[in-house]
């Protein structure tokens, strides 16, 4: 008994001085790391781990529901699809044809409704914001320098960033994106409470506006500035002037960095359903338009969906591009394999989240999942990519 009672006084002292030493180096953000991810047996951000972090609400105005199609499900998935829908933990798949639901399922307790993470689709939210910012006279053009908003940018190289090279990745900073390391920035700014202070701590160390570069930070930073230029939070913002506009159906949620702070993750964490997440390609397809009226401006769409760099064909402003076939997708992105996928010449639309997806070919190339997701949809309608 004494032997047990000096043993757990030790493990008291020694869980002392770490949370102590976390303090003192300022990595107090992997406390919250290990409650929430790592204790709960993930080694990454996951699906519904935005139940763990505070959010704000993206509340709906009037919900229009997708119209079914003629053929709604009635074809049912490829037997690649299916495999592939266990084996990776598909939890929604959803074929839109013409602007109506041509198939839908989901998996394990997960229904048409249901939340799950949006992980780094919420960038193309992001970027449309901004192209509803320049719309609104709050930012002048892609060229507006950032240090108009963020004097922390105002020196050197750094004060030649503009918003436009937020956007599409090219903003030259040293951010190191990598998910696994618990102490990467990346890390950092998922758990950190203070995200704008982790967001401008990055320095700039290459020529901005030459090259694409996959960096989160980069939109986090895009986020302070549209709040700055806007007066506006960007929950808020993004209520406004998309989620209700689109007529979404379900209320979402945006994690924040803390309740304190009340910044947006911009760079991730939208709650919501794949037919609600389905809503922004919708207005990308028609070039800004909905229900008739333009809510973004479509030129600043076909820059959008239009590679900056000719070196970098994947990536416009806020939107990946994969060519298939004959075929030309514009596409949102997220890190365990959510995708909303666009075909507009065919007028389809694919959605799939879900818990992982096929092995990495390295930060911003594309896995092998999106080309089946797309191939086996295809074969389903009957057509060919």
């Amino acid at each position: 008994m004494k032997f047990l009672k000096k043993f757990l006084k030790w493990v008291v002292v020694l869980c002392v001085l770490v949370v102590a030493v976390l303090y003192i180096t300022d990595t107090d953000y992997l406390i919250k790391a290990v409650r929430t991810i790592y204790l709960k047996g993930h080694t990454t951000a996951y699906l519904e781990d935005y139940k763990e972090f505070d959010n704000q609400p993206l509340d709906i105005g009037t919900p229009q529901p997708w119209p079914n199609h003629k053929d709604y499900n009635t074809v049912s998935a490829t037997e690649k699809l299916t495999n592939t829908n266990q084996e990776l933990g598909t939890i929604a798949y959803v074929i839109i044809k013409n602007d109506s639901i041509w198939f839908e399922d989901y998996y394990e307790d997960f229904n048409e409704a249901s939340k799950s993470n949006s992980f780094s689709m919420a960038k193309s939210y992001v970027t449309a914001l901004l192209g509803k910012a320049i719309m609104q006279g709050h930012i002048k053009s892609l060229d507006q320098p950032i240090c108009d908003f963020i004097p922390e940018f105002c020196d050197g190289q750094a004060a030649k960033v503009t918003v436009g090279d937020l956007s599409s990745m090219s903003s030259g900073s040293n951010w190191d994106e990598r998910y696994y390391s618990p102490f990467s920035i990346t890390t950092r700014a998922y758990f950190d409470d203070d995200l704008e202070k982790v967001a401008e701590s990055v320095k700039i160390v290459n020529e901005p506006g030459q090259a694409f570069k996959y960096a989160s930070g980069d939109t986090q930073l895009l986020a302070i500035v549209l709040e700055k230029a806007t007066g506006k939070k960007l929950y808020d913002y993004l209520t406004e002037e998309l989620w209700k506009p689109l007529n979404c159906e379900n209320q979402a949620l945006w994690q924040v960095d803390s309740k304190d702070h009340d910044l947006v993750k911009a760079y991730c964490c939208i709650a919501s359903n794949a037919k609600d997440f389905a809503r922004l390609g919708k207005l990308y397809k028609d070039h800004g338009k909905w229900n008739g009226k333009q809510v973004l401006d479509s030129s600043f769409i076909a820059k959008c969906i239009t590679p900056r760099f000719p070196e970098s064909p994947e990536y416009g402003y806020g939107w990946w591009m994969k060519d298939l076939g004959s075929k030309h997708f514009f596409m949102m992105r997220g890190h365990l394999g959510q995708y909303v996928l666009v075909e507009p010449n065919d007028n389809i639309i694919i959605v799939r989240l879900g818990h992982q997806k096929s092995p990495d070919a390295g930060v911003g190339k594309f896995s092998e999942d999106i080309t089946i997701y797309i191939e086996e949809a295809y074969k389903m309608l009957g057509q060919n990519l």
